[in-house]
């Protein structure tokens, strides 16, 4: 008997032993430990077409993957012959892969990498070859330069208008248009051929409106070309001769055609007349091939898709109008390139066992068969006296360790060829079990069940099953082993349950493992849900008692009329049943309960019919406040969870909308309730979330359109366990109550929070420095003071939850501040006059703020020798550092007392005072000296050495000029004013009166001191009289 083995599935890693032809197979499971650990010859997993067009404006990638054990490595033939692929700077082969990249983006012709490519991957236990690849560049040649006439015809006669597109690579797509891009209408009269061209059955005069271009699209670059247009003259005559039907396509009344097993048959028939016939297709002596037939282009063309040799014969096309009918016989040849009967497969055998490569493939012609190893004729490799080569098949006998090799088949005949490559691995491994180890298996009494014990091994292992490790192999009776490893039985039964082991065994060696069977009682309804008729309003029950195997978990559902139920509000599902509170006409109809765990499920029916109540009833009755709910059950309980479910009450002809869940806890705030949360009215059971540490009761309230019901009796007390807090206090705040202190406040936790005993606070602090050192201190008042702080410094602040269970989280950090105190004055205060009628003051935050600056207070004061003004006050916000003051008076000076406030008072002021002018002498209304003059740098300080010899002359002056004015005002009025136009224009040796002295004294004692420091020039004008500063300014 001849073996033979399969090649490498991808079906699982499970490994199955079955007979072929009454030959064994060994399949390699797909188990990446065991595929790691076996040789392997190379196998070609993915490579690129046989015909192979590519994109001229594209890198080139030819595919070539292989897999095998070790790796295997890549080399390349091009036209025959090797292709150094290093030697060529634009090609490259990717990492563990034989795919060459050509690489055009610094240049070259992709034209010089057309040929025939061939791959080759290697390793320790063969060469696998890929299919010869023939790379062409598409190319889009330009359409010839032609000239085109004018083309008359005869109107109804026929006419073929040429296309003769360039011949592309790939062909073309080929459509006509018009020169202005107007698809021409085609119809069984107008039509274009699969060869391009456009047949006109008969030409009519419209046909002459338009020309004709023929045009071609190229595939790779999607450009279009278009050939020089036709135009139509078509003559008249006095009427169109009706004619009988001529083709124009094919010639003649038969032709041949030869067409390639498994592509599509196109065959057609183009034919004149007039009117235009119709054509109609048959095949000589049967029907047209069913179900793979198509007509085209108005029936005037046949396709057959994927031809076979059945659909050799003749053919005929009949066109026919109603002078006539004509046909056209195609007869049709089906040739076949090679196309397999049975393809090499992978074989797999053990030292010393026998099997066989087949290699049968049909075409027409026959197909030749030749065969190589490793890449190389088999008539030219070494002898191997174990194989022997019978035309299509290959025997082995008596394989030994390396033997194992690469062999191709090659079909070919005129048409193609076939390339296959199949290995041969001869393999020696000891049993593996490729089971998880220590299965357990659940299946439910009497149930039909399968042990399954994947295994491998080399040669084939044997396999033996036996139970609770003792007595003869299981198999026959309850039991059946399958090649596959898998033992199954008919009928589990108690007895059953036991430890059963799985034992592989062959020449190298054995393997085992275990699985252990449970069988569990079967899940039943004892008693299920009876047909009931009840009455809307009333309170039915559906039972539901079911018993199940204690070790399964049980699931029961419900469904109304086949759809899950919504448990709403008036919905209760018990362990044994279903209750329905308030039962309605929408209630009505089919309930099933579904019992189910893991392994089996069973279920139950029942038809549920709801009588109604008239609604006028309803309307006539008085609304009043629900009645409390009541009945509350506390189940489902959990560390963080318990279910709520009560009763509802009656709703006194008001619908219930909503009801509202309390709780009241004994520990923090004993007898007082707190609302939990709000459900709609349809609710009657709850999940309610809880809080650790907490000793819970519940009360519940239904809401109606006309109030709120009283309060129901409250449940029974649930205390939840224990936990760390989960969050930190909020509101953590930091701040000074005296200039040496910081007082740490923050929110506590409620009731719901502290979830544990002894809730306490671990406070932290530390002056805002990465290398200062943190303080603590452990409190249970939202409250700490730190005493002896820095006066208004920055503290970082933490404040953590902690109880008997533990910490919260770590805290975030607050930024806080110590206790304030009065500021130090301002840093300067800086005075500059720049006119007669403003002065600008300006300064700078103090040194020690000593807290958060709310601003700025500013008392000035005029003064005049030692009359002084009366004090007036500015205050200015925090950011502002300048201020103008519009002087009232240009002869007094002002004393200014500037101070920093915080929230504390008001710090020490900076005192400061305005400088003195050098020509303190008060101008008439009508000497504008003041805008003449002063701008050119009039600006006196309070520190230039003449200031007080000037300011002596300036006092007589005034001593006289007041003494002048009082005995002249009303005598000299017209005297005055000329002599002051004449002082104006610097005539002072005119005139008479010692305040004419002093003015021209001032002036001139003024120019004798440039030289000394002064930096402006004063022009002194004569004063008018009461043109002098009031005396009410100075006091």
């Amino acid at each position: 008997m001849v073996m033979q083995r399969h090649h490498l599935t991808r079906a699982g890693i499970a490994l199955a032993l079955c007979l072929h032809h009454l030959v064994s197979a060994i399949e390699v499971p797909l188990d990446s430990n065991i595929q790691s650990e076996l040789p392997q010859p190379p196998t070609i997993t993915k490579q690129s077409v046989k015909d192979y067009i590519v994109d001229p404006r594209d890198n080139i990638f030819i595919e070539c993957e292989a897999k095998g054990n070790p790796v295997p490595t890549f080399s390349w033939t091009r036209n025959g012959k090797f292709f150094n692929v290093a030697k060529d700077p634009k090609v490259s082969m990717r990492r563990r892969s034989g795919t060459l990249v050509i690489d055009f983006h610094s240049g070259g012709r992709p034209e010089d990498y057309e040929g025939e490519y061939q791959c080759f991957a290697r390793n320790d236990y063969g060469t696998a070859l890929s299919s010869k690849i023939h790379l062409q560049v598409s190319k889009s040649p330009l359409w010839p330069k032609e000239k085109v006439d004018v083309i008359e015809v005869d109107e109804g006669a026929p006419l073929s208008l040429q296309c003769n597109p360039p011949p592309g690579l790939p062909s073309p797509v080929i459509f006509w248009m018009s020169s202005s891009m107007e698809p021409i209408h085609q119809d069984k009269r107008v039509s274009q051929g699969q060869n391009g061209d456009l047949y006109f059955s008969n030409v009519m005069l419209q046909d002459a409106q338009t020309d004709y271009s023929c045009n071609a699209r190229f595939h790779f670059t999607h450009t279009i070309q278009q050939k020089n247009p036709y135009t139509l003259k078509v003559k008249t005559t006095r009427g169109i001769t009706e004619t009988t039907p001529s083709f124009m396509y094919p010639y003649g009344t038969s032709s041949s055609q030869m067409v390639l097993r498994g592509v599509d048959l196109l065959l057609e028939c183009i034919a004149s007349g007039v009117p235009a016939p119709d054509i109609m297709w048959y095949k000589k002596g049967g029907e047209l091939p069913a179900g793979k037939t198509k007509l085209e282009n108005f029936n005037k063309a046949l396709r057959i898709s994927n031809v076979s040799e059945e659909d050799s014969g003749e053919y005929f096309c009949l066109a026919s109008n109603k002078m006539g009918s004509i046909r056209h016989t195609i007869s049709v040849r089906v040739k076949a390139a090679p196309y397999w009967l049975d393809e090499p497969q992978n074989l797999i055998l053990a030292p010393g066992e026998d099997g066989r490569l087949v290699c049968r493939a049909n075409g027409n012609p026959k197909p030749a068969i030749q065969w190589l190893v490793n890449g190389e004729p088999i008539e030219a490799s070494p002898p191997n006296p174990s194989r022997e080569v019978a035309g299509d098949t290959i025997v082995f006998r008596d394989t030994q360790i390396g033997s194992s090799a690469v062999y191709q088949c090659n079909a070919s005949n005129e048409h193609g060829y076939l390339l296959a490559n199949a290995f041969v691995s001869v393999l020696d491994v000891p049993p593996r079990i490729l089971a998880p180890r220590n299965q357990l298996i659940r299946v439910i009494q009497n149930n039909r069940t399968r042990l399954d014990c994947p295994f491998f091994g080399s040669p084939i292992p044997t396999l033996r099953w036996f139970k609770n490790g003792q007595g003869n192999t299981l198999d026959g009776g309850n039991y059946k082993a399958h090649e596959n490893g898998s033992l199954e039985m008919n009928m589990a039964r108690k007895e059953d349950q036991g430890i059963y082991t799985c034992v592989a065994t062959n020449i190298l060696g054995k393997a085992e493992a275990q699985v252990r069977l449970e069988v569990k009682d079967p899940t039943r309804i004892v008693r299920g849900p009876e047909d009931q008729v009840v009455k809307r309003g009333s309170m039915p029950r559906l039972h539901c008692r079911i018993k199940h195997d204690p070790t399964l978990k049980l699931t029961v559902t419900w469904l109304k009329d086949d759809a899950p139920l919504y448990m709403g509000n008036r919905m209760k599902k018990e362990d044994d049943g279903l209750t329905i509170y308030g039962v309605a006409e929408k209630d009505q109809g089919d309930y099933t309960c579904v019992a189910s765990t893991e392994l089996d499920k069973d279920s139950a029916k029942a038809y549920l019919t709801v009588l109604a109540v008239p609604a006028n009833r309803l309307r006539d009755l008085p609304k009043e406040r629900p009645d409390r709910p009541r009945d509350l059950e506390l189940t489902d309980l959990a560390e963080r969870s318990v279910r709520l479910t009560w009763i509802p009450g009656d709703d006194n002809n008001s619908p219930i909308t909503d009801y509202i869940v309390q709780f009241e806890e004994d520990r923090f705030q004993p007898g007082m309730w707190h609302n939990h949360s709000r459900y709609p009215g349809s609710v009657n059971s709850a999940v309610l979330s809880l809080s650790p540490y907490v000793n819970y009761q519940f009360r519940v309230i239904a809401v109606n359109d006309v109030g709120s019901s009283l309060p129901s009796v409250p449940s029974e007390r649930y205390q939840t366990n224990g936990a760390r807090p989960e969050i930190n206090p909020t509101g953590v705040q930091g701040a000074g109550t005296q200039k040496n202190n910081m007082e740490i406040t923050w929110t506590p936790l409620n009731a719901t929070q502290a979830y544990g005993p002894n809730l306490r606070y671990i406070v932290r602090w530390r002056r805002r420095d990465p290398r200062g050192s943190w303080y603590n201190e452990t409190v249970k008042a939202p409250r700490h003071v730190v005493w002896n702080t820095p006066i208004y410094v920055p503290y970082e602040i933490k404040v953590q939850a902690e109880n008997d269970f533990g910490r919260a989280p770590e805290p975030d950090t607050v930024i806080g501040y110590s206790g304030e105190d009065l500021p130090s004055s301002p840093r300067y205060l800086r005075i500059r006059q720049p006119n007669l009628e403003s002065i600008n003051l300006e300064w700078d935050h103090p040194e020690h703020p000593n807290g958060v600056l709310t601003g700025y207070n500013l008392r000035y004061q005029a003064f005049n020798g030692t009359k002084t003004g009366r004090t007036l006050v500015e205050n200015f916000s925090p950011n502002q550092t300048r201020f103008t003051l519009q002087r009232t008076d240009p002869i007094s000076r002002y004393r200014f007392f500037l101070r920093a406030r915080t929230q504390v008072g008001e710090g020490e002021a900076i005192v400061e005072e305005s400088p003195a002018l050098l020509n303190e002498v008060f101008p008439s209304p009508s000497c504008n000296w003041a805008a003449s003059n002063y701008n050119r740098s009039n600006q006196y300080y309070y520190n230039n050495p003449n200031y007080h010899h000037h300011r002596h002359n300036y006092h007589n002056y005034r001593h006289n000029y007041h003494r002048h004015n009082y005995h002249h005002h009303h005598h000299s009025r017209h005297h005055s004013t000329r002599h002051h136009r004449r002082k104006r224009y610097g005539s002072y040796g005119e005139g008479s009166g010692s305040h004419h002295k002093a003015g021209v004294g001032l002036y001139q004692e003024s120019r004798g001191h440039r030289d000394a420091g002064l930096v402006h020039r004063a022009d002194v004008c004569h004063s008018s009289p009461g043109s002098h500063p009031p005396d009410s300014l100075l006091h």
